[in-house]
């Protein structure tokens, strides 16, 4: 089970974390990732995790201006948003990858899903 929390309403420039927490699974030894959802748009990846930290990966909106990060003791993984635009309004999921170890982009990897947070920014 995964609880995304940290939304709200920002303006823009300004700055949110998300939070994802797990329980039911063993959380450190996957990869985890974030996406999001605009109204009246699909569903796109925003950024991902390996299990340890180390590696991440970002889609090119949101480089430079996204932190992805994760403690593995307390079975969270972060969103660290800053510099926020309007474009970035969205519901922002998290999500796990039960079955690989590399990190990864496609939605279709992801095989247990958050139920999203709201992220508003205003102009």
């Amino acid at each position: 089970q995964l609880q995304a929390s940290g939304g709200g309403l920002v303006q823009a420039g300004g700055s949110l974390r998300l939070s994802c927490a797990t329980s039911g699974r063993t959380f450190s030894t996957h990869v985890m990732g974030w996406f999001r959802q605009a109204p009246g748009k699909e569903r796109e990846f925003v950024a991902s995790i390996g299990w340890s930290g180390r590696s991440t990966y970002y889609a090119d909106s949101v480089k430079g201006r996204f932190t992805i990060s994760r403690d593995n003791a307390k079975n969270t993984v972060y969103l660290h948003m800053n510099s926020l635009k309007p474009e970035d309004t969205a519901v922002y999921y998290c999500a796990i990858d039960s079955s690989r170890t590399e990190i990864s982009s496609r939605m279709a990897d992801y095989d247990y899903w958050g139920q999203g947070t709201e992220v508003t920014v205003s102009s």
